[in-house]
C-alpha cells in the first residue's frame, strides 16, 4: 500500500446514485416511506381505537337522573282493594353500543288508591314466575309449591326471602317504578 492510497473516492459517481452504489436508497424516498407508513398506522389506530374507547366508556358517560323511572300506566287502572294487577313494562338497557329490550312484569296492589305495593313476579327461590291465586289469596310458585302473601311475604315453601319490591312514584296520575 502506498502513502497516497486512501479511502475510495466518490468523485466520478453519476448523480442519483448513492456512494454505496446504484442499490442505495435515496434519503428523500426513505423519509417519504417512513411518513407514509406512520400515517397509515395512525389512521388504523384511530379507526380501531376511537370506537373501542367509546364502547368501554359508553356506560360510564350516560346521563343519570330520571332515566331510572319507567312508566307503568295510569293509577286509575289499579282498583283499590282488588286482586293484584299484573302490569308489564319494557326496559331498555344499554351497554356500550348494544341496546337490549327486556319486558318485566310487576304485580301492583293498593288499598286506598294512593299508596301502592309493587312486587316482582319472580320467585326468590329459583326465579320461577309466580301467579296470583284468588282462592288462596296469595301468590303461588309452581316450581316448588311456594306461597307468598298479598304483600309478598313468604307463607310456605323454600323461598329464602319475600318477593322483591320496587320503589314507585306517582306523577300526573301516572305510576312509575324505579329500575333495580
Amino acid at each position: 500500500m502506498g502513502a497516497d492510497e486512501g479511502p475510495p473516492s466518490t468523485s466520478g459517481v453519476p448523480s442519483g446514485v448513492g456512494a454505496d452504489g446504484p442499490d442505495a436508497v435515496d434519503p428523500g424516498r426513505r423519509k417519504f416511506l417512513i411518513a407514509t407508513i406512520g400515517a397509515v398506522g395512525g389512521t388504523i389506530t384511530a379507526a380501531v381505537g376511537v370506537p373501542a374507547i367509546a364502547f368501554v366508556t359508553g356506560s360510564a358517560r350516560t346521563a343519570t337522573g330520571e332515566e331510572g323511572w319507567i312508566r307503568l300506566g295510569s293509577v286509575g287502572s289499579i282498583e283499590p282493594g282488588a286482586a293484584p294487577t299484573l302490569v308489564k313494562a319494557t326496559i331498555e338497557r344499554r351497554t356500550g353500543y348494544l341496546v337490549e329490550e327486556q319486558e318485566v312484569s310487576i304485580f301492583v296492589t293498593t288499598e286506598n288508591g294512593q299508596d301502592f305495593v309493587l312486587l316482582s313476579n319472580v320467585c326468590t327461590h329459583l326465579g320461577c314466575r309466580v301467579r296470583w291465586v284468588e282462592a288462596e289469596a296469595g301468590f303461588h310458585c309452581p316450581c316448588h309449591n311456594a306461597m307468598f302473601g298479598r304483600n309478598g311475604e313468604v307463607l310456605a315453601g323454600p323461598p329464602p326471602r319475600p318477593l322483591d319490591r320496587y320503589e314507585y312514584k306517582v306523577e300526573d296520575a301516572q305510576l312509575f317504578f324505579k329500575e333495580a
